[in-house]
């Protein structure tokens, strides 16, 4: 790691952070998130049943508190993984912000890195508000929620090359996202275009993804790349895999619906 990066602002939570303990409890324990990932499928298929036969539950508050609170996390993350980025890529170029494991052990980003990880498990609560409140739970959320909680939990462990970018785009993505939430929650009319946003932003995100991922592979095969071909196609199928279904949603969910509007007028 490049000691020069300490010239970025560092808060002393961010400092006193002991990224080697965390590594290596992920590397112990990374295997876990495969019995969440179960829990939680149980819970959907359990929950959907129990619910058919009960009236929905309101939950707007501890909604609104829910989404809040994820939605602050993700600005902070973002800002704070952003401001990391950008700085090596400034000072180091493409080549180096892509293939440099300093994001999990360098200074600012090295909490971040950890705390995106780890929150994955409890973003999984997202679903339990929407299987209690009777809402339409469509196969992109769960599918989304259970891929990147292995995903991440299975690249930390390894500090893959490329986590940088995953990770600072999803803070930002949720930062948006979260906060569009916590203000439908809140009882907040929010345009349409709102939404249609956020989606287009999931898909660039996915495309950025696959570059990513190439550019990984190619920088590997020079040695300039810490990753390994396993890593590579898994989080290649995942993502193209999530470039798909947010675009079948997007021209779903919206293009498909401003059609039926039109005809109806």
């Amino acid at each position: 790691m490049n000691m020069s990066v300490l010239t970025l602002q560092e808060y002393e939570f961010e400092k006193q952070f002991n990224e080697n303990e965390a590594i290596q409890w992920m590397q112990e324990n990374w295997k876990k998130s495969f019995l969440f990932s179960a829990l939680y499928a149980a819970f959907i298929f359990g929950g959907r049943h129990l619910m058919n036969k009960r009236a929905k539950f309101e939950l707007r508050k501890p909604l609104v508190l829910w989404s809040l609170t994820l939605a602050v996390f993700s600005i902070f993350g973002a800002l704070r993984t952003g401001a990391y980025m950008v700085y090596i890529l400034m000072t180091k170029g493409l080549k180096q912000s892509v293939c440099d494991q300093s994001f999990y052990n360098g200074p600012v980003s090295k909490f971040w890195a950890y705390a995106f990880v780890l929150s994955k498990a409890p973003e999984l609560g997202d679903t339990i508000f929407i299987i209690l409140r009777k809402q339409k739970l469509i196969f992109l959320h769960w599918y989304h929620h259970i891929t990147v909680l292995l995903y991440s939990w299975y690249s930390y462990k390894d500090m893959i090359a490329g986590g940088g970018w995953f990770m600072t785009m999803n803070y930002g993505v949720h930062a948006v996202m979260y906060s569009y939430y916590a203000l439908r929650a809140a009882g907040f009319r929010v345009s349409r275009k709102f939404a249609m946003f956020i989606t287009l932003s999931q898909i660039t995100q996915m495309l950025m993804g696959c570059v990513i991922n190439y550019l990984v592979f190619y920088w590997m095969q020079q040695d300039q790349c810490h990753s390994h071909f396993q890593n590579i196609f898994w989080s290649s199928l995942m993502y193209l895999s999530y470039l798909v279904l947010f675009c079948h949603f997007f021209f779903e969910d919206y293009i498909g619906k401003m059609k039926k509007t039109m005809k109806a007028e």
